[in-house]
């Protein structure tokens, strides 16, 4: 059973991504099969930020969509019997981005179930700062099998 919020060190035994790929520092809402919301916390330090002379550093659209699938991949992956699967997302379509993303802001992203079958399913998911939608689009995944240990 999780307990929330859940904390960058419990979304590490989640997730396989690991610093500097793992872009979800909490998550404060989960309804198992249904929905869930995270948080990214966007810093200075960001290794990714896109730096142009004379405008504000930005996350790029990539690594925000990125933020997006892996809260979605933390609601799939959370449930006891997909704790030993590996995620694919198989398609991302209808993506779309409203704003820039800066240093400073934080990003709350929500995830929502469209369809669920046992081995692959639909997300549809939201980014927002200050509750302005920055980014939204639908994910499609597919679950496997974790290779054996050697």
């Amino acid at each position: 059973m999780l307990t929330l919020p859940l904390d960058y060190s419990a979304i590490e035994r989640i997730l396989p991504h690991r610093y500097p790929f793992l872009l979800v520092d909490r998550v404060t809402e989960l309804e198992t099969d249904k929905r869930i919301v995270g948080i990214k916390n966007v810093t200075h330090s960001e290794w990714y930020l896109s730096r142009m002379s004379g405008e504000k550093p930005s996350m790029p659209p990539t690594i925000l969509t990125e933020a997006v699938a892996q809260v979605g991949a933390i609601l799939i992956l959370s449930k006891p019997e997909n704790l030993e699967k590996l995620i694919f997302f198989t398609g991302i379509e209808r993506v779309r981005f409203h704003q820039p993303v800066h240093p400073g802001d934080v990003v709350v992203i929500e995830a929502v179930v469209r369809r669920l079958r046992s081995r692959m399913g639909v997300l549809s998911g939201r980014a927002r700062v200050n509750g302005k939608l920055v980014c939204h689009g639908t994910m499609t995944f597919a679950l496997g099998d974790r290779p054996a240990s050697e």
